[in-house]
């Protein structure tokens, strides 16, 4: 029931695959009928490029992202210290108790603007990284398909 030659198990060689930290010749020695090793790591590695590809597009995206962050908040500070300015407590009339419900509506206003603007940006940035991802297993199930029409 078990051949020895055609499913050779030895211990010591396999502890020793676990040893090299080269992971392509963890596999070397397997060998399976109508199987391409070879073509199964290039696969990977396409595999691996593409999520390495996806990754940079998403971190470049999140960079600009904290860009628009940071000019957001200076933007809003700066405005926030010109209305701090514009504004006297101690001779509050019903004139500047309106400008200031109107300062602190523009400023909500923006405030909510600007999260509807990063808001779309993270969704633009999370969609090109999907999208690379997304081709390259369309990629895959094609390589996958090809390899079964081979076996």
């Amino acid at each position: 029931m078990f051949d020895k030659n055609t499913y050779a198990f030895d211990a010591q060689k396999f502890a020793d695959m676990f040893k090299t930290a080269d992971m392509t010749k963890f596999f070397e020695g397997a060998k399976m009928p109508a199987f391409d090793m070879e073509a199964m790591f290039a696969a990977q590695q396409k595999n691996m490029d593409a999520l390495v590809e996806a990754n940079k597009a998403a971190a470049a995206g999140y960079q600009d992202l904290f860009t628009k962050q940071i000019a957001m908040l200076n933007e809003t500070m700066t405005a926030a210290q010109s209305q701090l300015s514009e504004m006297k407590m101690d001779s509050l009339s019903a004139e500047g108790a309106q400008k200031q419900a109107d300062l602190l509506k523009d400023g909500f206003e923006k405030a909510v603007s600007n999260l509807t603007d990063l808001s779309e940006s993270a969704k633009k940035v999370n969609t090109e990284a999907l999208e690379i991802v997304q081709v390259r297993v369309t990629a895959a199930l094609e390589e996958l398909k090809a390899m079964g029409a081979k076996a």
